[in-house]
């Protein structure tokens, strides 16, 4: 059997980034309740615009992502193995909620670079809180 896959003493770092994990998570969580309770009137036109052109599945899928996120990275806190479920069904949801974004015209046409940047950060950040937690079962840390 190959040795990465047998159960290992818990690493000293593994708190430390679970409770990251679930820092980022609720940050995007925040991040979407200020989205939602957002009046675009108050916006800039250039943010109403692009307020107005999010489809609302795209702002679904986002909504999805986060909370699953959420709820995935409290289980690997928590060290329960489905973490690694949830956290993979956060990162699909992410994955459309991005190809969402480039799949509207309108929406598209209206990203920044610097937009574009962290939608491709946020991705990778999922990418890798749900590469952690599969991480930490394969070595046995999760129950």
């Amino acid at each position: 059997m190959d040795e990465r896959y047998t159960p290992q003493p818990i690493a000293g770092w593994f708190p430390v980034a679970a409770f990251g994990s679930l820092a980022i998570m609720a940050l995007g969580c925040v991040g979407l309740i200020a989205h939602l309770m957002t009046d675009p009137a108050t916006l800039p036109l250039d943010q109403r615009a692009l307020f107005d052109a999010e489809p609302k599945w795209v702002f679904a899928a986002s909504a999805i992502a986060f909370a699953a996120g959420l709820f995935g990275s409290l289980m690997l806190v928590l060290r329960r193995a489905t973490a690694e479920r949830v956290l993979l069904i956060s990162f699909f949801a992410m994955a459309v909620w991005l190809a969402g974004m480039f799949a509207t015209p309108v929406f598209r046409d209206l990203l920044s670079t610097d937009e574009i940047a962290v939608l491709v950060v946020v991705i990778a950040i999922s990418w890798t809180i749900y590469w952690f937690a599969r991480h930490s079962r394969q070595r046995g840390w999760l129950r």
